[in-house]
């Protein structure tokens, strides 16, 4: 009988969560849960290069956040446009050409401001025509540059990165590329998502694509998992960011948690994704939500 003691090393979580491997592209990455993730992997070691539309984003996240260990890129682009995402492709590329680990698809947009109960108030749900003439309010402008951002950008950009994620698959022993999607739980609720047609149904839209993504790499080994949020601080729930590109919610919410989610909870999930300690997961849907879709009429499959 050995007298050697089993070793216990690989199961810490300095090693289950080790992102300093990685180089990776975070879409929308300057501000709400993208910068949330920027922060999470570059405070863990991780080379990540931020996109957005905004030149001013980014210098600010670059100024206020990149503090190592690992380092912020910015890049501007639209990651909406074919050939946007194309000339990005190109110029990440040249710079990485043994590939990248991980792609973060998470720019999206909210246009359902002729609707939304917050801003415009709920009609007499009881009311038939009150209730079409509240949702008839939506412009098909609208629906279409939502579902152009929220589920077109997740394809162009996993299209055009799958080669250089495929590269980049080998260079740590055991650990495989992965393409990362933002949804949302608005993409599951059964209910108008507090008048947000347009902007749920961009979400299921995308946590589908997702599926049939993950379907079509799997024979590349590079992985592709959903990430589905509840109410997190950003632009998109707040109407704005702070002198240091973050958000804030004061209020209680209604969910299990009595709480909106916070930086830790976001960057705790995608370091889990990111990390050796998930590599075993494809194709799956995790929901930080704070208990919000066990209070909600919610279709979670």
């Amino acid at each position: 009988m050995s007298n050697v003691k089993a070793s216990n090393d690989e199961l810490k979580g300095s090693k289950l969560f080790d992102v300093s491997h990685v180089t990776a592209l975070v879409t929308g990455g300057g501000t709400g849960i993208g910068l949330m993730i920027t922060q999470a992997l570059v405070a863990n070691g991780a080379k990540v290069y931020i996109t957005s539309r905004r030149d001013q984003v980014l210098e600010k996240t670059d100024e206020q956040y990149n503090s190592g260990p690992g380092q912020i890129i910015p890049l501007q682009g639209d990651v909406s446009e074919k050939d946007d995402v194309a000339r990005l492709c190109k110029e990440i590329s040249e710079k990485e050409p043994k590939g990248i680990q991980l792609l973060v698809n998470n720019a999206g947009i909210a246009r359902d401001d002729n609707t939304k109960f917050s801003t415009t108030g709920q009609p007499d749900m009881e009311d038939a025509e009150a209730i079409s003439q509240h949702f008839l309010k939506s412009q098909p402008q609208d629906w279409a540059d939502t579902m152009k951002t929220n589920v077109g950008s997740i394809f162009w950009m996993s299209m055009n990165f799958l080669p250089l994620l495929a590269k980049g698959k080998d260079a740590t022993p055991g650990h495989t590329s992965q393409v990362i999607n933002i949804s949302s739980i608005s993409g599951y609720m059964k209910g108008s998502s507090n008048g947000q047609f347009a902007y749920a149904s961009s979400k299921a839209a995308g946590t589908h694509l997702s599926r049939m993504l993950a379907t079509t790499f799997a024979g590349t080994k590079v992985r592709v998992n959903t990430i589905a949020p509840g109410v997190f601080p950003s632009e998109m729930t707040t109407g704005s960011s702070d002198e240091d590109n973050k958000s804030v919610i004061d209020s209680k919410m209604s969910n299990p948690a009595g709480r909106p989610g916070k930086d830790t909870d976001m960057a705790a999930t995608v370091l889990f994704l990111a990390g050796p300690g998930g590599v075993f997961y494809n194709e799956q849907v995790l929901y930080p939500d704070g208990g919000n879709t066990l209070t909600q009429p919610a279709a979670r499959a």
